[in-house]
């Protein structure tokens, strides 16, 4: 069983990475383009913000959450991105304030959820360890959007791990989700961590394998970099194809990025 304590720290110190970007930006600097065709930086933060706060409301009020869910089935297309426009359009001292207090409450809300309980989401339920580690693979991401936004390169750390995890466990989900049929067989996975660690997920005696550093895997799965800019390498074509569809986050198929020299 994950460690609830320790995945919520994590969480939390994710959380301050990224407000270590922001926090003391000029407002001006908040309309700033992302790699995020059409996002700024306001609308990273303000997706962010958003989504934690229909996770607080998973976490809280299974009732109310099968309404914002029902709404969002309704509209689909759009309503990830409504949120990211309505806040974007805030003040930046004001959409940070929420997000910073947001973020607070949703730890606080995973924490107190029963062990063995299920969460409502916009796919499957899923247990509040699960919650933290897609809110921290999100945190993430989004945060690497800001960092290059600013020309900034955050130091990696071990809570890549998390992220490395979900990008593994969602596999089967990424094929099926571009309506390709998931591999019948499992693949090795074999990381190098930010501190030279080795991460492994899968049989040994696997047949197909990604292998390469956790930070090039992690913004494969994100989709965050394009496939030629990263050192993985990929045994066997089920595997290579993975590294071209894999996605860690809900929702339909990202666009994806560009190599750097295109």
């Amino acid at each position: 069983m994950p460690d609830l304590h320790r995945l919520l720290s994590d969480l939390a110190a994710e959380g301050d990475s990224v407000d270590a970007l922001v926090g003391s930006l000029p407002a001006a600097r908040w309309a700033d383009p992302t790699p995020a065709e059409g996002w700024t930086i306001a609308h990273q933060i303000a997706h962010l913000a958003w989504t934690d706060g229909q996770a607080i409301v998973a976490a809280t009020d299974a009732d109310a959450f099968a309404k914002l869910a029902a709404e969002a089935l309704a509209n689909p297309a759009d309503h990830v991105e409504a949120g990211a426009r309505e806040g974007a359009a805030e003040d930046p001292a004001a959409l940070l304030g929420r997000w910073r207090d947001g973020r607070h409450r949703m730890v606080d809300a995973l924490a107190a959820v029963p062990p063995g309980t299920r969460l409502p989401w916009f796919g499957p339920p899923m247990g509040a360890a699960s919650m933290a580690t897609a809110r921290l693979m999100e945190t993430w991401a989004h945060g690497e959007d800001v960092a290059d936004a600013l020309g900034e390169r955050r130091e990696p750390t071990h809570r890549l791990r998390h992220v490395a995890h979900i990008g593994v466990r969602t596999r089967d989900f990424a094929f099926r989700n571009r309506g390709l049929e998931p591999p019948g067989e499992e693949f090795r996975v074999v990381l190098q961590g930010p501190g030279g660690e080795e991460w492994t997920w899968g049989p040994p005696e696997a047949r197909q394998s990604v292998t390469g550093p956790a930070l090039d895997f992690c913004h494969a799965v994100t989709q965050r970099r394009h496939r030629d800019d990263l050192a993985l390498v990929a045994t066997g074509p089920d595997a290579g194809r993975w590294l071209d569809v894999a996605q860690a986050f809900a929702g339909p198929p990202g666009p994806g990025r560009t190599p750097s020299d295109a």
